[in-house]
């Protein structure tokens, strides 16, 4: 048996019914509809917005309010995301999030849709980005470089710095052995003066720059591994913002004087895994933006290689964050010699045509073995931030600095350069 009701347009269109003019002078038009329908719809509990209470003023809302029903008659079946928003006219591609909430009287899709704007585009990431970077050099003394004539005999120039250990404090409770300085101004030193070296020492117009790994010093005071924690004079948002202004200012700086630029980042490393790989995944979208002469590769593996003309240079941190428990020695052993060979041999890279460097950070030394083995050269970099307080009283108070080259065809220059100690 069907009943004469009044119904909204949207309260009809969920009963698949066809929408009527409204009466003149009402939101309502006359449908007959069954009392099942009446009962889904909410009818008989449906009032005005507000009544009032006997001797009282007090408004009282509507108990069950009216909502889209997700339920199609029609078909007698469910209403999927994309046929309810078509069904009602909602503007489906605002949708943000949406879940159905089948368990009321009336099954809906309660939708979370997105912010009006006046047009549907993602922000501007990487003005929002340039403008940070612009925060972040506020302050900060500008970098000094001359402009250098090129060599035509080199055929490129190479950078190395590794160990930059971001918000590690070399000297927590004021009593180290050596004390040591490590804050965001130390580190805007040393880059100042990195930057003014790679130029210095300039013979091409190419660079291949590389950053051995740990980076940063550790996610929330710890290693990758966790349980070892690391004295730190930065939270992890502070040294987010040092480290990536550290490497834009680097590049920005280095764009002047060289038409190709070639930056390798390792990022598993024992100290900053995930964290340096975050920073140099924002540096890399951010500057292969800016800049189409800079290409940057982040690598993941522990192990990887690079080869430019007949130079291969096979490079890794020395330690990985998850499986080995002691790294690549500064001094090989048998056992490490035919690691690194099983590696040249497995990727083709063993021949009397090419100069293997295989270079690694971790270990803080530098020491350069040339003839240990016939197959590659074995290079240990300093580290490029001061000792720890660990490494202070556990061994000595060691060097800090980086190392450029020039190489030509058949040879090489290098030319160190070592930190003053604070």
């Amino acid at each position: 048996m069907k009943v004469r009701t009044r119904l909204m347009p949207e309260e009809a269109k969920s009963l698949g019914l066809e929408v009527k003019s409204n009466d003149e002078g009402r939101d309502t038009a006359r449908y007959y509809i069954t009392q099942e329908q009446r009962d889904f719809i909410g009818i008989s509990d449906r009032k005005k917005k507000s009544v009032k209470k006997a001797k009282s003023t007090k408004v009282v809302d509507d108990p069950k309010p009216f909502v889209l029903s997700a339920w199609n008659f029609v078909t007698g079946k469910m209403l999927d995301i994309d046929e309810y928003c078509e069904f009602y006219s909602l503007p489906r591609e605002d949708v943000k999030s949406y879940k159905l909430v089948s368990h009321t009287g009336t099954p809906f899709f309660n939708i979370l849709f997105r912010e009006n704007t006046t047009d549907n585009k993602e922000p501007d990431l990487v003005n929002l980005l340039s403008e940070s970077i612009e925060e972040l050099y506020k302050g900060t003394k500008p970098i000094k470089t001359t402009v250098k004539d090129i060599d035509s005999s080199y055929l490129f120039d190479v950078s190395v710095f590794t160990d930059t250990h971001i918000a590690m404090n070399p000297n927590p409770n004021g009593y180290g052995l050596y004390g040591g300085k490590w804050d965001e101004y130390e580190v805007e030193e040393r880059l100042s003066i990195y930057a003014s070296k790679i130029i210095e020492n300039k013979k091409s117009n190419k660079l291949i720059l590389f950053d051995l790994g740990d980076f940063m010093d550790g996610w929330d005071g710890e290693t990758v591994r966790k349980g070892h924690e690391l004295p730190q004079n930065m939270d992890n948002e502070k040294a987010f913002d040092v480290g990536l202004s550290f490497k834009v200012r680097l590049i920005d700086e280095l764009v002047k004087h060289y038409s190709q630029i070639d930056v390798i980042n390792i990022c598993d490393d024992n100290h900053s895994g995930s964290f340096s790989y975050v920073v140099n995944s924002s540096f890399k979208k951010f500057i292969e933006y800016k800049y189409n002469n800079v290409n940057i590769t982040n690598q993941r593996k522990f192990i990887n290689h690079y080869v430019y003309g007949n130079k291969v240079f096979v490079s890794t941190h020395g330690k990985d964050g998850k499986n080995l428990k002691f790294g690549f020695k500064p001094k090989l052993d048998a056992i490490q010699i035919e690691k690194i060979e099983n590696y040249l041999y497995d990727n083709n890279l063993v021949s009397k045509d090419l100069e293997i460097y295989f270079i690694k950070g971790d270990s803080h030394q530098d020491i350069f073995d040339n003839s240990t083995s016939q197959k590659f050269k074995y290079w240990n970099f300093p580290a490029f931030s001061p000792s720890s307080n660990w490494v202070q009283t556990n061994f000595k108070k060691g060097i800090s600095g980086f190392y450029n080259f020039n190489f030509k065809e058949d040879c090489y220059h290098s030319h160190p350069y070592y930190f003053k100690w604070k």
